[in-house]
């Protein structure tokens, strides 16, 4: 059950500071604000943490506010709550969804599992809380290696719901795994054909691409990974100019850390400007002050489902 929001035309709340307004709730609630890296830049500034979605998962478990406020989509508010049944857990906007949890849903994924029997079903966290639950362990593109690596050899494994991911890492740990073959509607626009001819246009910048990009277009980037290892390879890097393809948003943390490069988002079909996630934008600061101020929309689990979907949680967890 997920208790939904008061309306309020967002135009009432022109005459509040909310830079003053959000960090004010925060304290009167003892809140803690989680934001992913796809967040707008002003609510990233607010947070106090932004991090990908393994970051973010270590920081609701180990957290010791009574509020977890989650900039982020509906599955990642989800894992929190599964994480904090104790807590409120409040999400800017319920209509943040994903549209790789959007593409598995829990009875297909179900008969999925039942068709391979003895496998180990490894699920990237992009995912709903039914589907976690009908999964053996969770992962990341940040730990996702390191568990597949961790399975015995002899024990096949089925990977849900990125195909674009599964394929990256069969290749990187040579393993054979069934994929469900779902994608994310941002990594999937990446053009082969746009970036190349960005690439020309840049012919010192740096590829760095995030695997749930198509194969196409992750054969040209220079570095692979989650959106902390981009960050953390443009920061290390001595380039001083990088094309991006991930969601935009991981733009403001770059450049913040690394005022002096230039980073550019790779383009999708076209040359399109097309690597923001819509639902990921969908919270912005007025929600975020909204939900804070009305204490919904409020995300509840029911106890069964959350129990049988903590296991494999707590196992990634165990396991990175």
């Amino acid at each position: 059950m997920i208790l939904p929001a008061q309306s309020e035309n967002p135009a009432s709340l022109a005459h509040l500071d909310l830079e003053h307004e959000i960090p004010r709730l925060k304290r009167e609630m003892n809140a803690v604000i989680l934001a992913h890296y796809y967040q707008e830049s002003e609510i990233q500034d607010l947070a106090d943490f932004v991090g990908d979605s393994l970051q973010l998962s270590q920081q609701a478990a180990a957290t010791k506010a009574d509020v977890i406020v989650f900039a982020g989509v509906l599955f990642m508010a989800e894992t929190a709550k599964i994480l904090n049944p104790g807590k409120l857990v409040l999400l800017p906007d319920l209509k943040a969804g994903c549209s790789l949890a959007d593409g598995c849903p829990a009875d297909r994924f179900a008969e999925f599992r039942r068709r391979y029997p003895d496998s180990v079903s490894i699920t990237y966290i992009n995912c709903s809380a039914e589907v976690k639950a009908l999964s053996d362990i969770i992962c990341t593109s940040s730990n996702a290696e390191k568990i597949i690596r961790q399975i015995p050899p002899e024990k096949h494994i089925l990977f849900a719901p990125d195909q674009h991911l599964g394929r990256y890492l069969m290749k990187k740990t040579g393993r054979e795994m069934t994929l469900w073959p779902g994608s994310c509607i941002v990594h999937e626009m990446f053009s082969e054909k746009s970036l190349v001819q960005l690439k020309e246009r840049h012919p010192r910048a740096l590829v760095l691409a995030h695997p749930e990009c198509p194969e196409a277009v992750l054969r040209h980037a220079d570095y692979v990974g989650s959106t902390t290892g981009i960050l953390k390879y443009a920061v290390a890097s001595p380039a001083a100019e990088f094309i991006v393809a991930t969601e935009s948003g991981i733009l403001h943390q770059m450049e913040k850390a690394c005022p002096k490069k230039t980073f550019i988002p790779a383009p999708g079909e076209g040359g399109c400007s097309c690597s923001e996630c819509p639902h990921m934008k969908l919270n912005t600061m007025e929600k975020l002050y909204l939900c804070m101020r009305d204490r919904r929309p409020e995300i509840t689990l029911d106890e069964t489902l959350r129990q049988r979907a903590l296991k494999p949680i707590l196992r990634m967890l165990e396991m990175s």
